[in-house]
């Protein structure tokens, strides 16, 4: 059996040294094949840099995931823009550079495709993040799929949660 281990939003140093102090334990502990964490708040509280970026790898993170605050430090901008392991919203427009899905491997070899989607309700506009869902997760070839869908509206996440019931 596959286990998918994903951590809620990492934020700012506390959060990190928390991953740092955790998560190899939890990972060995419960035997975890793969670990996806949230890192759109990992630097300072907003954005993500490089060396924050690393150091959540270093810890054992396979896949960062993201939401609005990924674009807030500036000088992240580019590594986001380069890092295949670190997602922005799918739904965001592909001029705006990085990727917003993405097929890996776990240790042992099973591919684990992973996308990233951002709500629209209180949230700066994005193209459908349904409509998004349902092209990215046919683009993919994996046997497993894992969403990360990040939202304000509690409405709008139950929604999303129905919608891509059996799909991921």
């Amino acid at each position: 059996m596959l286990r998918i281990l994903f951590v809620g939003d990492v934020v700012g140093r506390p959060g990190r040294r928390a991953l740092r102090a955790l998560l190899p334990g939890i990972k060995e502990s419960y035997g975890a094949d793969f670990c996806i964490a949230n890192g759109e708040n990992a630097a300072a509280g907003k954005g993500i840099t490089e060396k924050v970026a690393q150091e959540m790898f270093s810890c054992g993170v396979d896949v960062i995931t993201s939401g609005n605050h990924i674009w807030d430090r500036k000088e992240g901008i580019s590594y986001v823009q380069a890092e295949s392991r670190l997602l922005r919203p799918a739904n965001y427009p592909p001029e705006v550079g990085g990727i917003g899905y993405g097929v890996f491997q776990t240790r042992s070899g099973v591919p684990v495709g992973v996308i990233n989607l951002q709500g629209r309700t209180f949230m700066p506009a994005t193209d459908c993040p349904f409509r998004t869902a349902l092209y990215m997760l046919e683009e993919m070839d994996a046997p497993v799929k894992v969403g990360d869908f990040h939202a304000e509206a509690t409405s709008e996440k139950v929604a999303m949660g129905w919608f891509l019931d059996g799909k991921v």
